[in-house]
């Protein structure tokens, strides 16, 4: 059965109304839950960016069935890994075993913040190998020394530590990605609905030994965004000016490192360019139309991103419950 959620989207609400999104949509029925985890906004349009975890917090007792994540948290130079590890089970407690971490190697936009260099991408995904290790390692409860290429970590201890291991989902985007953290996380996360990545990802963990397998099928985590509205050509303007960064690509993204740079990026792409790639409008019919593609490329979850918090409340009031019903009257059952 497909799971479908809805996005705490820091970058685009403050943070009380996150926390109200979440209480309906948990009301709602909505499966699970992601959040961001900012420092800025990708475009200065979109004009928030609250600390994603103490909004994670504050929902985790706000809520009583959805599952809660990360999507995603680079724990490698904004966060050191130990740190982490120490609020992944934090959440873990609060939440009551709801709380799955998403971690990626992350974006320059978030991370020069701290004043340290933007290092290239084999370098973020060897840091990120070794979060993972640390991470893992401090999850269990025991005492850990790390010393690494990239972070150290000197007897090191978490003493508040769920029973039930708080379960790990990784951003990866290709074939290399795939085959060096499928062993070091239990689910898969992408942006793009790539049945050749599931794929990929299914026949890398099928040799792992028991011990490391999740309990479980392996899960395929999406998001996807979509601008409801009644008036379709208000709901391309607010697509346009909220999310026209979105059309880069995480090549790009992930090296931009302002909110100016994603505006001068981005400065001529139309808005006819975003309603190509953004379900806009009222039919919702269209938004479970783009949102089959996940499923259809194997995506177990699939989450929705309302753009923008103009309407954000009225998309839950009048849109979401309709939406969900079709959407899972249209997912595969099994």
């Amino acid at each position: 059965m497909t799971r479908f959620g809805y996005t705490l989207m820091t970058e685009q609400s403050g943070p009380r109304e996150l926390v109200g999104y979440a209480q309906q949509a948990d009301r709602l029925g909505f499966d699970f839950a992601v959040s961001s985890d900012h420092f800025f906004p990708w475009l200065e349009e979109q004009g928030h960016s609250p600390y994603a975890w103490s909004v994670l917090g504050a929902v985790a007792q706000a809520t009583e069935h959805l599952q809660l994540m990360t999507y995603v948290t680079c724990p490698t130079i904004r966060y050191h890994p130990a740190v982490v590890a120490q609020k992944a089970a934090t959440m873990g407690l609060l939440s009551q075993n709801r709380f799955m971490l998403g971690v990626g190697a992350g974006e320059n936009l978030n991370e020069h913040v701290v004043g340290e260099r933007w290092p290239a991408v084999g370098e973020r995904h060897d840091m990120l190998e070794e979060a993972l290790e640390i991470i893992h390692q401090l999850l269990t409860g025991d005492r850990v020394t790390y010393d690494g290429a990239h972070f150290r970590v000197d007897s090191a201890r978490l003493w508040d530590v769920p029973e039930v291991p708080v379960p790990i989902g990784v951003a990866v985007s290709g074939a290399q990605s795939v085959s060096r953290f499928s062993a070091l996380a239990d689910h898969l996360i992408a942006v793009e609905p790539d049945a050749d990545l599931v794929r990929r990802w299914d026949e890398a963990r099928e040799g792992l030994e028991p011990t490391i397998k999740v309990i479980g099928p392996s899960r395929k985590i999406g998001q996807i965004p979509i601008s409801w509205g009644p008036d379709r050509d208000e709901a391309v303007a607010r697509a346009h000016e909220q999310f026209r960064w979105f059309g880069g690509g995480w090549k790009v993204n992930a090296d931009l490192p302002t909110t100016e740079s994603f505006a001068a990026a981005s400065q001529f792409v139309r808005p006819e360019d975003v309603a190509e790639s953004i379900p806009c409008g009222p039919d919702l019919d269209a938004i479970v139309q783009a949102v089959s593609a996940y499923w259809e490329a194997g995506f177990t979850d699939v989450a929705v991103v309302q753009v923008g918090d103009a309407l954000q409340q009225r998309f839950l009031d009048e849109a979401a419950g309709p939406l969900l019903e079709r959407l899972r009257a249209a997912a595969p059952s099994d």
